[in-house]
């Protein structure tokens, strides 16, 4: 995963400093530039917080750009990321006290929807280094599938993760199956084996690209509610962060009438969500 710029949004709320440390650790991983974008009025004292901020993270000011901006928050937020070309945008999730679940307001929605860069989603930052250490990434077919298996390889070579967990969910699974009620039990076996080991091959061949030496890899089979099963297996695996490739800008009439795999994962966040989507750097390609 090249990131070249990291955006963090960036409130002065008490969060900010472990935002900051979020972010910091994540700049000098990937030896990356630092953007900080703050929606709200430039004073002298926001000023001064930030720069006790930047002083407690040992970044000196010359070594981050600031962007103080005045207007709704996501499309401040989503303009400065396209202008300033990030790679990948921090930010924080908010929490359903009582519940004690997480889950994203309208704004973090929007810049999840709408960014043209890739979203890291914090739920719980800490000041203190806890790392990636259970990853859960999702390897269905989509735009950025690649993307995001090289991004959850990438990010557990540099955390030393315990495991990465690689989920693909077969849709189609139980349709075919029980299209054939007069399959002898045996017939039925091996038709469904056969199914499910074309598709952990299809990840395998996926991997044969993808850079993950000494990386420990499950891959794992889901059938069910897209999106729902993910966000359960996540939760089982006691996940530190769960990796999706980012979903199509323009729905089609089945994905407006019933909720989009993504959705379920939006609705209550199971952990830390990477969100993939190269953004300039694809379009630059193409371009």
């Amino acid at each position: 995963m090249k990131i070249r710029k990291i955006g963090l949004a960036l409130a002065f709320s008490p969060r900010m400093e472990a935002m900051m440390a979020e972010a910091t650790r994540l700049l000098h991983a990937y030896q990356a530039q630092l953007l900080l974008v703050h929606v709200g009025k430039e004073t002298p004292e926001a000023k001064n917080q930030l720069q006790t901020l930047l002083a407690k993270s040992q970044l000196e000011l010359s070594q981050v750009k600031i962007l103080w901006k005045e207007g709704d928050p996501a499309d401040c937020i989503l303009s400065a990321c396209k202008e300033e070309q990030v790679d990948l945008l921090i930010a924080g999730a908010l929490k359903k006290e009582q519940f004690m679940k997480y889950y994203l307001g309208t704004i973090a929605r929007k810049i999840l929807r709408k960014a043209n860069c890739s979203v890291l989603m914090l739920i719980d930052p800490s000041v203190e280094r806890k790392g990636f250490q259970q990853i859960v990434a999702n390897a269905e077919d989509s735009a950025y599938v690649e993307d995001a298996l090289a991004a959850a390889c990438d990010i557990g070579m540099k955390e030393n993760a315990q495991w990465l967990h690689i989920v693909r969910e077969v849709k189609l699974l139980g349709l075919t199956m029980s299209a054939l009620d007069d399959c002898s039990e045996e017939e039925h076996n091996q038709l469904r084996n056969g199914l499910m080991r074309t598709e952990i091959e299809n990840v395998e061949k996926i991997l044969t690209k993808i850079p993950h030496a000494g990386l420990k890899v499950n891959i794992k089979l889901l059938s069910g509610k897209s999106g729902y099963e993910l966000s359960q297996f996540a939760q089982r695996k006691r996940a530190d962060l769960l990796v999706v490739g980012a979903s199509p800008r323009k729905f089609w009439f089945f994905d407006r009438v019933f909720t989009h795999d993504l959705e379920y994962i939006f609705q209550d966040l199971p952990c830390n969500l990477l969100v993939i989507h190269p953004g300039h750097r694809k379009e630059a390609l193409h371009g």
